[in-house]
């Protein structure tokens, strides 16, 4: 799926959802499903927002859904921090960004978004950088997920070590979020090359 769409069909939409397209229909029908109809045809178009709108809302998971932006979970305790990087990576590198301030929540989050890259603090009291190389390694799609430490003075030597733990990169604190996009380009790259070659 190399040109991500941005409208999708009935079909399209019941493979995403794992349902009949006939209960699509039946969602678009009674309006829970926004989108639009085909002038002069009987067939419905649904945008790809709306729907994402919509299995949010009605907790349908979301990793049938390939809207073509890489999807980044960002684990820090520090709120005020995830919101800023959220913004800039949404805004900057249109990138789909979950964040989670604890480890519960990004356990939830990572089984229900699958994300390409994962951002975390690793000075987390109770996480250690195994843990979670391990954790993120753990499931099925997750060999070529990206997985960047993160800490306040993270010095080189403790980068080494967080890479022989796993890490495909990390990043010392305060970073420049451009920073943290090129790490995520790069190494995405090489992940796909790996993957393709």
């Amino acid at each position: 799926m190399g040109m991500s769409k941005t409208v999708l069909t009935t079909g399209e939409v019941a493979k995403i959802c794992n349902v009949a397209p006939r209960t699509v229909s039946k969602w678009f029908d009674s309006g829970h499903l926004r989108g639009y109809r085909i002038p002069g045809s009987k067939d419905r178009r649904i945008p790809v927002e709306h729907l994402v709108r919509f299995m949010r809302t009605h907790g349908i998971p979301l990793n049938g859904l390939d809207t073509g932006a890489v999807r980044v979970l960002l684990f820090d305790p520090d709120e005020g921090l995830c919101e800023a990087i959220r913004c800039a990576l949404e805004g900057d590198g249109g990138f789909e960004v979950v964040t989670a301030c604890t480890a519960l929540e990004a356990g939830a989050y990572a089984q229900e978004v699958d994300p390409h890259v994962v951002v975390v603090d690793v000075t987390l009291p109770d996480v250690t950088p195994t843990m979670l190389t391990r954790f993120v390694r753990s499931r099925q799609s997750a060999e070529s997920v990206c997985l960047i430490g993160t800490a306040r003075g993270l010095s080189d030597a403790e980068g080494q070590a967080l890479s022989q733990a796993g890490f495909d990169g990390y990043l010392s604190k305060p970073f420049d979020v451009r920073s943290l996009i090129e790490l995520i380009e790069k190494k995405r790259d090489t992940a796909f090359a790996s993957a393709e070659s």
